[in-house]
């Protein structure tokens, strides 16, 4: 580790020192916004807002092409960090942001099977969305060896909830209702069976932890076990190699694109 000195820029923030304490700007990033998007051209103003300016849902043409307007929102959203008073409007602008998809946690959990040629151990991993957006994601090589697939994938379903129970509580903090139960996607039918099933199994004692887990939440209507195919499921994506249309189908499903072209 080296010493880089005093700090100057850092994510498009300038930091500047005086007697009187630390001075930061997004004068650059905002300079380059502007580039970016085409807009140099324009007049400035004394206010980031009129007076009487109501926005409305039906005013206007929608956009053929709405990416360009969620990525300037985007950005404003980053420059509200140091200029507090465009916060209202970005606010404003944000509320015509996402599209017309219902704001709810949906999930896919999956694994693989004894797919580590050195220890045997599982690959497992999942995705969760709120709405049409990836919220959160991981992949991790599980701790224990697992004797079935359908063991995998009730140990990464258990994991899965857990984290489902964390977002759940934490929108709720937001003011987000989360009253429905969150669908949780797994390509795995004897997972999904155990799951659901209130008899305890012999034959899955030795995890009896987290498929009693999984099952009790699927009872509290905390989450409802849904089956996907091994095509559509996302969090493939986390646990294995993909073919290259496999590839192109999920970074579509993840929402993940190209930045759009200069203007």
């Amino acid at each position: 580790m080296s010493d880089l000195g005093p700090l100057s820029y850092f994510l498009g923030i300038e930091v500047m020192h005086s007697d009187l304490g630390y001075y930061l700007s997004q004068a650059k990033y905002i300079q380059d916004l502007l580039v970016r998007f085409g807009i140099t051209d324009n007049r400035t103003t004394t206010t980031p807002m009129d007076l009487h300016l109501q926005l409305r849902p039906t005013d206007g043409t929608p956009l053929e092409d709405p990416t360009r307007y969620r990525h300037i929102v985007g950005s404003l959203v980053y420059v509200t960090v140091t200029r507090p008073d465009i916060a209202h409007v970005v606010h404003i602008l944000s509320q015509f942001y996402s599209r017309d998809s219902p704001l709810q946690l949906h999930a896919y959990s999956d694994s693989t099977w004894a797919s580590n040629p050195t220890d045997r151990r599982s690959v497992t991993g999942y995705c969760i969305f709120l709405g049409s957006s990836p919220l959160t994601w991981k992949s991790k090589k599980q701790v224990d060896v697992s004797r079935s697939s359908t063991e995998a994938e009730l140990r990464e379903l258990a994991t899965t909830t857990s984290e489902i129970i964390w977002l759940r509580w934490l929108l709720a903090d937001f003011g987000i209702s989360c009253d429905a139960s969150t669908p949780l996607l797994c390509d795995n039918t004897g997972a999904i069976q155990i799951a659901n099933d209130p008899v305890k199994h012999e034959l899955t004692k030795h995890i009896g932890v987290d498929s009693s887990f999984a099952r009790s939440h699927c009872h509290q209507k905390t989450i409802v076990l849904q089956y996907v195919s091994s095509e559509l499921q996302v969090a493939d994506f986390f646990t294995k190699a993909q073919t290259k249309e496999q590839h192109r189908l999920h970074l579509l499903k993840l929402n993940a694109s190209d930045p759009p072209p200069p203007p």
